[in-house]
């Protein structure tokens, strides 16, 4: 049977406690906290899941626990000489330029002489080929996601961090994942949305929420904890509808006494502290993660016949890149989708395409392109979210760009905050956000599931589904391909060399 625990030790009782949080409080900035008081424990050897809303802070409790972040009240006790390493969800921007060698070199504090040998055994642990002098620049989403995890694995850490690991990695990566996950004999804590890969190894979750800024404990995994949530949440409503008659019954017969006069008001009184005491006791009915509105993305004016052609185009093939032969024409309403092993240059010829600068492709005079980045580098990290949205519209309407950001759960407080303070799944909304205000002919989207919380997904897959202009689709999730019409798909790796 599963057990709820509220500020305790998790119950995965494996071995000693290595980090402790007792009533400890974070903000941000004035008046936007972010935990409040909370306490819990992590043991050696446990295998635990972060789970809350986009934004709730679950990279801050990271932050917090490698000392990247100082908390405001309370304490985090952690075991002496425990080492911490955390696998983040992006490389950060100032490490592109670097070697793998130098990348991996950067993981440790100290000069680790055989470098190399490591390295070659950690890339293989992530299925990944990788000449040491390549640029980390150089490597599409898929491998940059698992040198990312390599990095983090390599330092075979007492407490391991991952978020959103499987971002970016294809079946066969998060198979390799989590085969790694199981066999770990030291303590690791997973941020990530993806249910079956938690389900595979996780024996306790950490629900942090966005409403109270709590940690809640729970055993199981996964489903366990959604069914638990989802059985209190029933129980919470039920209770409060008892409160809610038992407060209309008595605020009902307090209107009836207090026109009797004489005793009759001193009852009527009783009746009304009766209604207040039952309003006291009603109890906060969690509110799960809240769903995007549906929505649509319009194509703002018809583009008769051809969008965007393609002739030839380059992929990389043993780390070289050479020409292939290609005959897509897209017109309005066709949807493709681009497939291709990790590493041949899926994303790179998504750029290319998006700026018309692939050789052998042209974008027709006057479309308007869409363009949706997995590393979301088309927003300005440096604008607030209201500059972001504001600055695609043809003619500003602050109605129109408000109502639209409250669809994708984008507050009034978010509006202010700079885009590069957002968490990666809030940063993905804004985005979807800004396609919506644009109105694009041409639909290039790369990797759009990345980093948005699963419940978004449906809703996504229906505006992708129905969207009338000319689309091209990169996914490493099957199951979110299949909910979107697909008219063609152009497999990179079947196309052959180019006619001289």
């Amino acid at each position: 049977m599963l057990l709820y625990f509220m500020n305790k030790t998790i119950a995965t009782q494996k071995g000693k406690v290595i980090v402790r949080f007792n009533d400890v409080s974070f903000e941000h900035s004035v008046n936007k906290p972010i935990l409040n008081e909370v306490s819990f424990a992590v043991r050696s050897g446990s295998k635990i899941a972060l789970m809350g809303q986009n934004g709730a802070g679950k990279s801050t409790l990271f932050h917090l626990i490698t000392k990247e972040l100082e908390s405001m009240d309370g304490d985090i006790h952690m075991e002496p000489h425990l080492s911490i390493a955390i696998a983040r969800q992006v490389i950060p921007r100032d490490q592109l330029e670097l070697t793998v060698r130098t990348f991996f070199e950067k993981s440790f504090n100290e000069k680790i002489y055989d470098i190399d040998p490591r390295i070659d055994k950690i890339l293989e642990v992530v299925n990944l080929r990788a000449d040491k002098e390549k640029l980390i620049k150089d490597f599409s989403g898929g491998q940059q996601a698992r040198l990312l995890l390599a990095s983090a694995l390599i330092q075979n850490p007492d407490l391991l961090l991952l978020d959103e690991p499987t971002n970016n990695l294809d079946k066969d990566g998060i198979q390799h994942l989590t085969d790694f996950l199981i066999s770990y004999k030291k303590s690791v804590i997973v941020i990530s949305h993806d249910a079956d890969f938690l389900n595979a190894f996780t024996e306790g979750v950490l629900y942090l929420d966005v409403l109270t800024k709590e940690i809640e404990n729970y055993t199981g995994n996964y489903n366990d904890v959604v069914k638990e949530i989802t059985l209190r949440v029933e129980k919470e409503r039920r209770k409060n509808a008892q409160y809610e008659k038992h407060i209309q019954e008595k605020k009902d017969k307090a209107n009836f006494f207090a026109h009797k006069g004489g005793r009759m008001r001193m009852l009527a009184k009783r009746m009304r502290e009766s209604a207040a005491e039952a309003e006291e006791s009603k109890v906060d009915v969690r509110r799960e993660d809240k769903t995007i509105r549906k929505f649509t993305i319009d194509v703002k004016e018809n583009h008769v016949g051809e969008v965007l052609r393609i002739e030839s185009l380059s992929i990389i093939k043993d780390h070289e890149l050479v020409e292939r032969s290609a005959d897509v024409s897209l017109k309005k309403n066709r949807h493709l989708l681009l497939t291709g092993p990790n590493g041949i240059g899926k994303s790179t010829l998504l750029e290319h395409l998006a700026h018309n600068t692939e050789k052998g492709a042209t974008i027709s005079e006057g479309v308007k392109v869409g363009y949706y980045r997995q590393d979301f580098s088309t927003l300005n990290f440096d604008e607030t979210v209201y500059q972001t949205l504001e600055s695609v519209m043809d003619k500003k309407d602050e109605q129109v760009l408000r109502s639209i950001a409250a669809g994708f759960l984008i507050t009034g407080e978010m509006m202010y905050s700079k885009v590069g303070n957002l968490s990666e799944g809030q940063k993905g909304l804004v985005a979807f956000a800004q396609l919506v205000l644009l109105k694009p002919n041409l639909l290039i989207l790369d990797e759009p599931t990345n980093h948005i919380n699963f419940r978004h997904l449906p809703i996504i897959a229906n505006a992708l589904d129905t969207y009338e202009g000319a689309m091209i689709l990169i996914s490493h999730v099957p199951e979110f391909v299949d909910l979107i019409r697909i008219d063609e798909t152009l497999h990179l790796d079947k196309l052959k060399g180019k006619k001289r």
